[in-house]
């Protein structure tokens, strides 16, 4: 009987010891990664020269300067490149998004978004946002068609807000 008490005793002891390590363990502050900072763009994507307030494109919601008009070209001919470039450096390019690239809606806020490849996208909900997701590039190409209309679907004749969903 006196073994079974000592056993007990230290059976609860060892559970006891596990649940104090395990309370230790999960109170730990969680390593964050710090996010990179961003910085506004000061120099054309092209040639790293300082960029004229003049000289820039609309594209995929985005308005990116240059220090000429030949530059735009070069940007026109692969996006994507440019794009990737501006985000590793942490140079996001001005947004002017005024629509869901998945619904069309017009954006009332700019609350919901995603960072893809040095653009940010804005959505008018999370499920546009979980859409885009699963194909980027089709919502990108949307983006720079041209729009019938900048009211809100919810204004719009005979269309209720969301009921694309």
């Amino acid at each position: 009987m006196k073994t079974t008490r000592t056993l007990m005793y230290a059976l609860s002891l060892a559970a006891l010891a596990g649940i104090s390590a395990y309370a230790t363990e999960s109170a730990a502050p969680a390593r964050v990664t710090p996010a990179k900072e961003l910085k506004p763009q000061t120099v054309c994507p092209v040639m790293g020269k300082p960029i004229d307030s003049a000289q820039f494109i609309d594209i995929q919601g985005q308005r990116v300067y240059f220090c000429c008009a030949d530059c735009s070209k070069k940007l026109l001919a692969d996006p994507d490149k440019y794009f990737k470039k501006a985000a590793a450096e942490g140079v996001p390019f001005q947004n002017i998004q005024k629509r869901c690239p998945v619904s069309g809606e017009v954006l009332l806020d700019k609350d919901i978004y995603s960072d893809y490849e040095g653009r940010r996208i804005f959505f008018c909900c999370e499920k546009c946002k979980g859409t885009f997701a699963k194909n980027p590039q089709e919502f990108l190409k949307k983006m720079d068609a041209p729009v019938k209309s900048d009211k809100p679907a919810a204004e719009m004749p005979g269309h209720d807000a969301h009921n694309h969903h």
